[in-house]
C-alpha cells in the first residue's frame, strides 16, 4: 500500500511502538547518506573510478575475483580504496536512531545486510545479530583457499594507493598460513572461490532468531535495497510473509511493495528522521 508519506510515517511510528522485534534489512543505498559512493549504473561507478572508465571496465566486471590473479595491484587498488573509505567514513545519524529505538523500546533485533562496509558493527550493533549476506570487506580470505580460516583486517591497516593509476602499493595483504595473496571475503560476480563459512554461521543465527520470535509483533524495516541484486528485498519480504507484522520499504526509486505493506519514496536517513519525529509526538 502506497499511502501518502505523512500517513505511512505515522503508521510506521505507531507500529514500531507496538512491536517487540525488528528485522532490519539494508542494501547499498543505506550508505549513500553517509557520503559513500553510489555505484548505480556505469556513470556513477566511473565517476568514482575514472581510470576504469578509460579501460571501459564497469562495476560488474571489476567486482570479479579474476583480477586478483591477473592484476592484483589493480584489484587491491579498487578494494583497498573502498576499505580505506569505509573505515574513514562515519556512519550517518540513521544508524544512531535505529540504536535509540532498539534501546528505548527494548526491541529484539536482527540485521540482514548486503553491504560490506561494517558500518552496523561500527555503529554499535552486536556482531552476533548481523548477517552480512555478501560478506565483509574488513575480513580477508586466502586467494588459493589453502585452508586458512577467514581473518579480520587489522584496525590500523590502510592501503597506500595511487588513485590516478589505480595501483595499490606493496605490501598487499597475504595469507598468514601460506603467505600467498589474500582477497576480501566478499561474494563477487562469477565467484566460485568465496569462503562462505562466516556468512553461513551468521545465516544460521538469523534463522534461529526467527524461530524464537513467536507472536512478537515483528516490524520489518527495509532500506536502500534495489532490484539489481534483490537479495535483501527478497529476504525482507519472506520474513514478513512468514512471520507477519508490519512491513516498511524505504527506497527513493524502487519503492514497489507487496499488497498490505507500506513504502516511503525517500532516502534512508530522511525517512528515519521523519519516523523518529513522529515517535516523539505519539509516545
Amino acid at each position: 500500500m502506497n499511502a501518502n508519506p505523512t500517513q505511512s510515517i505515522h503508521l510506521a511510528a505507531k507500529a514500531l511502538l507496538e512491536s517487540k522485534s525488528i528485522f532490519i534489512g539494508a542494501g547499498a543505498g543505506m550508505g549513500v547518506d553517509s557520503g559513500l559512493p553510489d555505484f548505480r549504473g556505469k556513470e556513477g561507478f566511473w565517476k568514482e573510478y575514472p581510470y576504469l572508465r578509460k579501460l571501459k571496465v564497469p562495476f560488474e566486471e571489476m567486482a570479479n575475483p579474476m583480477w586478483f590473479k591477473d592484476d592484483p595491484h589493480l584489484a587491491w587498488a579498487f578494494y583497498g580504496h573502498r576499505l580505506n573509505l569505509y573505515r574513514s567514513t562515519k556512519p550517518h545519524q540513521g544508524f544512531t536512531l535505529l540504536q535509540k529505538w532498539i534501546s528505548s523500546h527494548n526491541l529484539n533485533y536482527f540485521v540482514f545486510t548486503s553491504y560490506v562496509d561494517g558500518h552496523f558493527q561500527k555503529s554499535g550493533f552486536a556482531e552476533e545479530w548481523i548477517n552480512e549476506c555478501h560478506g565483509s570487506i574488513i575480513h580477508l580470505q586466502c586467494l588459493s583457499r589453502c585452508g586458512q580460516k577467514i581473518w579480520r583486517v587489522p584496525d590500523h591497516f590502510r592501503f597506500r594507493l595511487d588513485r590516478e593509476k589505480m595501483y595499490a602499493h606493496d605490501p598487499l595483504p597475504t595469507c598468514p598460513s601460506c603467505q600467498g595473496l589474500a582477497r576480501p571475503n566478499i561474494l563477487m560476480f562469477s565467484d566460485f572461490e568465496w569462503d562462505s563459512e562466516r556468512t553461513e554461521e551468521q545465516e544460521k543465527s538469523m534463522h534461529h532468531w526467527m524461530k524464537t520470535l513467536g507472536n512478537s509483533n515483528l516490524f520489518v524495516l527495509e532500506m536502500g535495497a534495489g532490484l539489481a541484486i534483490p537479495t535483501v528485498r527478497i529476504s525482507c519480504e519472506q520474513a514478513w510473509e512468514t512471520l507477519g507484522g508490519f512491513f516498511l520499504r524505504i527506497n527513493p526509486r524502487d519503492n514497489q511493495v507487496p499488497r498490505g505493506t507500506h513504502s516511503l519514496t525517500m532516502g534512508a536517513l530522511t525517512a528515519l528522521r521523519a519516523i523518529d519525529g513522529q515517535l516523539s509526538l505519539i509516545e
